[in-house]
């Protein structure tokens, strides 16, 4: 488990990576969903997500952060979600406490 202070932490490493900047960035209990954009920049995120392994908040950061980009799910989209994705694990690791690193 991650605190939520590393867990912003990390959505702040992963949007200057994809060269966005999201407005607020927030964690609160969701039902139906890890997470939500709002057209205004803020960003939502399940508390369970602190839980999860860090490919997975990876993964669900990046489709947030790239809804700043394209605020559909097209085929642009999609194509993005997985190119950053798999540019991202090949450049960031983590430290021996599970935390994101930059190299």
């Amino acid at each position: 488990m991650i605190t939520s202070i590393e867990f912003k932490k990390e959505v702040l490493i992963l949007a200057k990576e994809i060269g966005v900047e999201p407005r607020e960035i927030h964690l609160r209990p969701m039902k139906r969903k890890w997470a939500s954009c709002s057209s205004r920049g803020r960003l939502s995120f399940d508390k369970k997500l602190l839980n999860e392994p860090k490919e997975v908040r990876f993964k669900v950061i990046l489709h947030e952060l790239l809804h700043l980009k394209y605020p559909n799910h097209g085929r642009m989209f999609k194509t993005l979600l997985n190119t950053y994705f798999i540019n991202l694990k090949k450049k960031i690791g983590s430290n021996d406490n599970g935390e994101i690193a930059e190299h």
